[in-house]
């Protein structure tokens, strides 16, 4: 027999929620198998079994807040170790039972009526003394979520337990609105508290934040808490990298097995600019400033959970196509929620585009520790004055920079977005500078 423990998940994680549960108990299962999954701030994992054998319990719900290393379940070696019910074994009983066929009845029953008034026992001794319903802790903190009384949830456990299943189905259940107060003596208080929810005019549902979802609203609030954040806009005319890919894109395509994108180019000019104003790629630690010389990027991607911002590697070091390549990679593995903590840790600066949303201009927050963020926009054609006497209408994008003003000043932010400008508004310096 053995336990099924929470893995340790990398320095920063030290809890989880147990999302989902595969097996059921009593289930057989081999080294290997998926047992459940395990919800984290930032990923999700699978827990697999360690050896053959049985699921002997279940000790940790779904919905149920999980530490490093706590037991969730039991496994009892082998599958022979699971005792059949006694119902199972009669037929291979001694044929010299037969001899009194008339003891077997009398003696079933009566080892059915104490079966069944023991059970009641253990019911009756496991109940609170103030009449409160038997629950589990995934079942109580539901019903609390969802302003559901426990007393009126029917329960299938024959020990009386209320299970987190139990709450789901009775929220399913129709509300009978005329209904009359269960508890003698209740106020009407309750009932009218409830109203509002439950007026089939004015729809609505109450769902609870994933870990993630909680952990991104944290972070963010953290963000803007913690840092002086200011932002700094300008726009990118972005004829040169359109026609760069107009002309370069199907080569490309076929010589690297990847599409061409913008983010290759946006990258490639952080990166000159950082290079040019480091302190852009900076951290702070306490009361010192920890100057990076490396360049790990980030990417914002959007996923069914919420946002992720896998980090791609040394973009320095990496040409247009190493870029994209690595781009698409974490992206996908960022929509199929199978990112590891590894590519979520230890960016230097990040890079979002809201404009794949249609977003014109926005203001991003900063992904601390890191102090600075650029955030790409939609490109839009524009009149654009050419000189004292022409106007053309040009592709344009508005770029913004929200940066940590307690070691960035606002001159060098400036400055490096106009660097980040000039280098897309002339792709060509991208290759010089690196």
């Amino acid at each position: 027999m053995s336990e099924i423990k929470v893995p340790e998940m990398g320095e920063s994680i030290t809890e989880g929620t147990v999302s989902k549960w595969v097996v059921k108990e009593g289930d057989t299962v081999s080294q290997g198998d998926v047992l459940l999954e395990l919800e984290t701030d930032k990923v999700n994992l699978e827990i697999s079994a360690e050896e053959d054998g049985v699921i002997e319990s279940i000790t940790k719900q779904e919905g149920e807040t999980v530490q490093v290393g706590e037991s969730v379940g039991v496994i009892s070696a082998g599958g022979g170790a699971k005792v059949q019910p006694s119902a199972e074994a009669a037929p291979e009983a001694p044929p010299a039972q037969e001899t009194a066929p008339s003891s077997q009845p009398a003696q079933a029953n009566e080892q059915a009526r104490e079966s069944k008034t023991d059970l009641a026992a253990a019911v009756a001794a496991s109940k609170p003394d103030n009449g409160d319903t038997i629950a589990t802790p995934a079942a109580r903190k539901l019903a609390r979520e969802r302003g559901i009384d426990l007393n009126s949830v029917q329960g299938n456990d024959p020990m009386g337990r209320v299970k987190h299943d139990d709450v789901r189905k009775h929220e399913d259940k129709p509300t009978n609105l005329g209904a009359a107060p269960t508890k003698t003596g209740g106020s009407s208080a309750p009932a009218a508290k409830s109203a509002p929810e439950s007026n089939p005019l004015k729809p609505a549902d109450r769902v609870p934040m994933s870990r993630r979802r909680r952990t991104i609203a944290n972070r963010l609030v953290e963000a803007q808490h913690n840092a002086a954040m200011l932002t700094t806009f300008n726009e990118v005319d972005m004829t040169a990298i359109l026609d760069v890919r107009k002309r370069r894109k199907d080569k490309f395509k076929e010589k690297h097995d990847v599409g061409l994108g913008f983010m290759s180019f946006f990258t490639k000019a952080v990166v000159g600019a950082l290079k040019t104003y480091p302190m852009v790629n900076a951290e702070i630690d306490g009361d010192d400033v920890i100057m990076k010389h490396y360049y790990d990027i980030g990417i914002a991607v959007s996923a069914k959970e919420g946002l992720v911002v896998p980090v791609v590697r040394d973009a320095d070091r990496l040409g247009f196509a190493g870029i994209e390549k690595e781009i698409a990679s974490l992206a996908s593995k960022a929509r199929s929620n199978t990112l590891s903590l590894a590519e979520l840790q230890g960016g230097t600066f990040t890079i979002t585009n809201g404009g794949v949303f249609g977003s014109l201009l926005s203001t991003p927050i900063l992904n601390a520790p890191q102090v600075g963020i650029l955030g790409m926009h939609k490109i839009q054609l524009r009149p654009v004055a050419i000189d004292a006497e022409r106007m053309e209408n040009r592709p344009m994008m508005y770029i913004a920079l929200s940066y940590d003003h307690r070691i960035i000043d606002g001159s060098e932010a400036v400055s490096f977005l106009v660097k980040v400008k000039e280098l897309l508004e002339d792709p060509e310096t991208l290759l010089i500078e690196g």
